[in-house]
């Protein structure tokens, strides 16, 4: 180890080294020679450790030893020394060799891959399949072989370099829950909508209580001089509700206690007032089931403490008459209907026996085996709740057994059946199962039913005496015009390099189907179509997204477009609206536009 010449870092035998050595110095000699050959010219140094190959000593020992750990601009082929060294005739000559032998390796791999690939054909193949007309891809002198690949086309068979992109989408499904927060993210600055002006903002108000819409120009270049999209902003974020309470915040209602206490209720010990609110809210209910009737007003929402309804008008989600989705109920609310004689359905419910009955049909595939599956399932659940109830009526009565008593006393079979379908009943309560669709005539039952009952106001509570919050995007008899907080925040965010600009526009409140789709609609020629949006759903209604009825055909919704015109919606979001809903019991939760096409996440 004291001699450093003779150390070797992979712990060689000394035999071995004296090997290695000899070997290094017979190749210097080598090299030296062929550089005495050669003609004069500029000094090319290898890489690899070694001597200078344009050297004239002919003692091999005076020669300089190559630095191992010299980098790449030290040597000949370095950017920098490649511009200043000369190119002498034998190397010029060495090169077109190398291309020589190169161009001959590429042919014969080239006329051997061909032969290969007509080979297969021929063998495999019973249609007369050719190579493609274009020679290009055989031709020696553009051959890559990581960048180009070889194309067999049939006759039916479609050019694959010529595929056409991933269909477009430019729509996404209506979503009919509310929403409590969007959050918008794009890389263009959301600069346009904020600090308006106060013509843009009365603007904007007319135009809403108008039911106008200006159109928005197909590319804009400066979003914030343009005074159509800032106005159009501002009256996206308009909505109407009854009551109105300025130190309250009366949505979301389910599950909102919390808000409300500690906050001023002076309805709440005095039954006069609670009378006197009752009874208003009364008229605005029916103003907005005439508006709704006569399809001035498209939908309305109901949001009391217990369950969320909306109505909606003829002809929205595919529907022919007015449809009416409460969710979620219990079984006293079922049975009250019903005793109200209020007609209505269970879809989610109707939907799984559905789905068990075409299932029993099939007989060929995986469906066949998942539905069995399934269905083997639920009927082992059932006995297994069957036997379990046997038992505990076998428990109850094993006692009078034992006194020798279980003759005289009759076993109450009609009273378990009874109590074993209200726990069938009871299990769908709370649940997004128990959805109930009320249609046609029966709605307006349905609203009689809500003015006289006692249970849709809270008798206890912090919203004691409160009566339901109703939204609509019309304006009705009682309301109040109320606008969704908007904050544009410009933030940076951590990247691979560094950190990038991104700019973000926040919307609070009850946002319904058409502000989502408005505000969409302005985003797309605001943003350069590209934007993200994170949609924070009020979860009790997420179910309403359930479809209702069949698909209507094109003339009907073509007659819908008509009828629905003096809505106060937009003629494309009315179409949107229209059609049947597609989410089922979930809904939106981000929703992305890349390229002026849609994705979405439920």
């Amino acid at each position: 180890m004291s001699d450093h010449s003779c150390y070797s870092p992979s712990f060689k035998k000394p035999c071995d080294v004296l090997r290695m050595r000899r070997k290094r110095s017979a190749a210097v000699i080598r090299g030296a020679a062929a550089a005495s050959r050669g003609s004069d010219g500029a000094e090319i140094r290898p890489f690899a450790p070694g001597p200078r190959l344009n050297t004239h000593s002919p003692a091999a020992g005076g020669l300089k030893r190559r630095n191992p750990f010299a980098n790449i601009e030290n040597t000949y082929n370095s950017p920098k020394k490649r511009n200043c060294s000369g190119n002498t005739a034998e190397s010029k000559q060495l090169f077109s060799a190398l291309c020589e032998e190169e161009k001959q390796r590429n042919a014969n791999s080239l006329a051997a891959l061909r032969e290969n690939c007509l080979q297969t054909v021929r063998t495999k193949s019973e249609e007369p399949v050719c190579f493609s007309e274009d020679q290009s891809l055989f031709d020696e002198d553009v051959f890559e072989s990581e960048k180009e690949t070889l194309v067999l086309k049939s006759p039916g068979a479609p050019d694959l370099r010529s595929e056409s992109h991933a269909e477009v989408c430019r729509e996404y499904p209506a979503d009919w829950s509310l929403k409590t927060r969007v959050l918008v993210t794009s890389p263009q600055s959301f600069s346009w909508a904020e600090h308006l002006k106060a013509q843009e903002e009365a603007q904007g108000l007319s135009l809403h209580c108008r039911a106008e819409y200006t159109p928005l120009p197909h590319s804009i270049q400066d979003p914030r001089s343009c005074a159509e999209l800032r106005c159009g902003f501002q009256q996206c974020l308009q909505y109407w509700q009854h009551p109105s309470l300025p130190w309250l915040s009366l949505f979301p209602r389910i599950g909102a206690n919390r808000s409300f206490s500690g906050k001023s209720t002076p309805w709440a010990q005095d039954t006069a007032l609670q009378q006197c609110m009752m009874s208003e809210w009364s008229v605005s209910l029916t103003s907005l089931y005439s508006l709704l009737k006569a399809r001035l007003c498209p939908y309305f929402y109901l949001c009391s403490y217990q369950f969320t309804v909306l109505f909606r008008a003829a002809g929205l989600s595919g529907a022919k008459g007015i449809t009416a989705l409460l969710s979620p109920t219990t079984r006293g609310l079922r049975e009250a209907m019903k005793a109200e004689g209020i007609e209505f359905s269970l879809p989610l419910l109707e939907e799984r026996r559905k789905s068990k009955e075409n299932g029993s049909a099939l007989t060929e595939g995986d469906e066949h085996c998942s539905t069995l599956t399934s269905e083997f399932s639920d009927k082992e659940e059932e006995q297994e709740e069957e036997e379990e109830e046997e038992d505990d009526d076998d428990e109850c009565f094993s006692w009078l057994k034992e006194m020798g008593v279980q003759d005289k006393i009759k076993k109450p079979d009609a009273i378990s059946i009874k109590l074993r379908k209200e726990h069938n009943e009871v299990r769908l309560d709370h649940r997004p199962e128990s959805v109930v669709l009320v249609e046609g005539s029966n709605s307006f039952t349905l609203i009689n039913f809500l003015i006289n009952c006692k249970s849709l106001v809270a008798a206890a509570g912090p919203q004691a005496g409160l009566p339901p919050t109703l939204l609509a995007p019309t304006a009705f008899r009682g309301a109040t015009l109320h606008t969704l907080k908007a904050r544009s925040i410009n933030v940076k965010t951590q990247v691979r390099t560094g950190y990038q600009d991104v700019c973000s526009l926040e919307v609070t409140g009850p946002v319904m189907p058409h502000a989502l789709h408005t505000l969409t609609q302005l985003l797309r020629p605001a943003q350069k179509g590209g934007f993200s949006m994170a949609l924070y759903t009020h979860e009790p209604s997420a179910v309403l997204n359930v479809p209702v009825t069949r698909p209507t055909e094109p003339d009907q919704q073509s007659n819908v477009l008509e009828e629905l015109s003096r809505c106060g919606l937009q003629k494309n979001t009315v179409q949107q609206l229209s059609e049947q809903a597609t989410l089922g019991k979930s809904a939106l939760r981000h929703l992305d536009m890349r390229d002026y096409s849609y994705s979405w996440r439920s």
